[in-house]
């Protein structure tokens, strides 16, 4: 939980956000509109990230923010997650089925039960899609993926660098553990050096994932013992709790064996990610560099292209 003072200082930077119009409140924590600047700076975020990737000989995906119900239940996700999880749930009723719907709503209670479960989840990160599509025997040297999607995760809060729905770019690997964990250290040196790039100070520190419950804590403490995650850390609402604008994540064998996913020798293949998290790196950014976009150094507008 955040400090009292970081509390303050993520509503601080959330008003100012809002006042100049960069972000749009819905009404709801951590669902906001973006305006034309700031989505402006996004895509050049993006494109950055997609520069970096150009001559490694990626498949470049984009799938919708959307995963099967049957896709989502093999990932897992559910064990580890469930308190993020965001279920998409559709009417398929008759008329008679609509008129007690309305008459519920009408009434002020409860409609939802007459929208039940759509076979779709919402995407949780990027790379989820793209193991199922996997499965069997991977060609010689593995693959490389570049993929961008929307995600969501249901923890509504007043950080604005905590956004419930919100863009990823993440480059993932599939294929020998050597050749996975030699990824990841590449994408880390590019990921420090993107953003030193563009003025922000930012280091590298060994993290866990939000795990539910109590196995969930056996799970994270694992999770750091092996060296398994790192986040890219950078200050935005405050330099006390930086806010991780990038992920380094070796999954080991995990969506391999989830997902049959074999080398040409029939061992289970291993898996890496690295996610690019475009809103906080822009939210990065506008606090490192102020509101006005006119007003950044010319390295760092010449980087993006501005």
């Amino acid at each position: 939980m955040p400090s009292p003072s970081a509390e303050t200082a993520q509503r601080e930077l959330l008003d100012a956000l809002v006042k100049v119009g960069l972000l749009i409140p819905s009404g709801v924590a951590g669902v906001y509109g973006r305006s034309g600047t700031f989505e402006d700076v996004v895509e050049r975020i993006d494109a950055c990230v997609a520069r970096l990737c150009a001559d490694d000989g990626v498949e470049r995906i984009r799938f919708p923010p959307v995963v099967t119900r049957r896709n989502f239940e093999r990932s897992e996700y559910l064990k580890s997650f469930p308190d993020l999880a965001g279920v998409i749930h559709a009417f398929r009723g008759g008329d008679r089925d609509h008129a007690a719907l309305l008459a519920r709503a009408e009434a002020g209670e409860d409609w939802s039960a007459g929208l039940p479960h759509a076979d779709l989840v919402m995407t949780p990160a990027a790379c989820y899609p793209l193991y199922p599509m996997c499965t069997g025997t991977l060609p010689p040297g593995g693959r490389r993926f570049d993929v961008l999607s929307w995600c969501f995760r249901h923890e509504p809060s007043i950080d604005p660098a905590r956004m419930q729905l919100f863009r990823m770019h993440e480059n993932v690997r599939v294929g020998e553990p050597a050749d996975v964990l030699a990824f990841r250290a590449v994408w880390q040196e590019r990921g420090v050096a993107l953003l030193r790039s563009l003025g922000l100070p930012c280091h590298v520190d060994a993290a866990n994932d939000p795990f539910f419950g109590r196995t969930g804590k056996m799970l994270a403490m694992n999770q750091r013992d092996q060296g398994l995650k790192f986040e890219l850390l950078v200050p935005i609402a405050s330099a006390e709790q930086p806010t991780a604008c990038v992920s380094f994540n070796y999954h080991q064998d995990h969506f391999g064996h989830l997902f049959d996913i074999r080398l040409a020798d029939g061992r289970t293949a291993h898996t890496a990610c690295v996610g690019f998290g475009l809103e906080r790196t822009a939210l990065a950014l506008f606090k490192t560099h102020g509101l006005d976009v006119g007003g950044w150094p010319g390295a760092v507008r010449q980087v993006l292209g501005l």
